[in-house]
């Protein structure tokens, strides 16, 4: 467990900071959720925003404990290989915030991909739409969660590296929550958070580069920490000790 909360942490961490990306994917659709001040907007539209969040948080979880699920199955096969997967997030994590700090699209590639399976999904959300109770905009929220997203594929491979279904689910379930403030406030006011967020997505996004090498660091410092301890049982030179003669 104490192995798991740093990478709970950077989950939650990079959803949070990377939500001026996920406003940019999912903001539209938050947008049917629009909130004003009024009490009687807050009584009829916040439970459908934080529905739809609810469901794209869900399928981030089932998301997470499939690749869990995919990861225990591939170091069975091959029991190195967990490292190699959370250095991989950590190079995409940082990918995602260069992406959002200077407008790059490096990973249009891996999410065009993603593209296909999206394709078949999205035609289910039409129905849906108009949302007219927490009930659609659950269904919706559930659909959405399987929208092709660089950043949610760089804490997929994170979900992946636990290896275990609970926690993979864990991971993006904290990624999700990470995400969910700016998706809720942009229903809320989208024209204001836009405009804030348009001011801070270089310092979001190099903060996210740091989230990025700072999960690269934490199997390389494991892998170092292995190899040390194992240099020093391979160099143990001391003399087997000898019976004492008893008279």
């Amino acid at each position: 467990m104490n192995e798991l909360i740093p990478i709970l942490a950077a989950a939650f961490v990079a959803g949070f900071l990377g939500s001026a990306h996920c406003v940019g994917m999912c903001g539209g659709i938050s947008g049917l959720f629009a909130v004003n001040a009024s009490v009687a907007s807050l009584r009829s539209q916040l439970p459908k925003a934080v529905a739809y969040n609810l469901g794209r948080i869900l399928s981030y979880a089932i998301l997470g404990a499939l690749v869990a699920l995919l990861g225990k199955t591939t170091v069975g096969l091959i029991p190195k290989i967990t490292a190699p997967v959370r250095l991989a997030s950590g190079i995409l994590i940082i990918l995602v915030g260069l992406q959002l700090a200077f407008g790059w699209r490096i990973l249009a590639p891996l999410e065009s991909a993603g593209a296909r399976l999206w394709h078949r999904i999205a035609p289910a959300a039409k129905g849906l739409v108009p949302v007219e109770s927490t009930a659609q905009a659950l269904g919706l929220g559930i659909i959405w969660g399987w929208l092709p997203c660089g950043l949610v594929y760089s804490v997929l491979l994170l979900a992946a590296s636990t290896t275990e279904t609970v926690s993979g689910a864990l991971v993006m379930v904290a990624f999700g929550l990470g995400t969910m403030p700016a998706m809720l406030a942009t229903g809320m006011s989208a024209s204001k958070l836009a405009q804030f967020m348009s001011g801070k997505r270089v310092g979001a996004g190099l903060l996210i580069v740091v989230i990025g090498l700072a999960t690269i660091a934490m199997p390389v410092m494991k892998l170092t920490g292995t190899q040390e301890h194992s240099g020093h049982g391979g160099h143990n030179t001391s003399m087997p000790s000898e019976d004492p003669q008893w008279p």
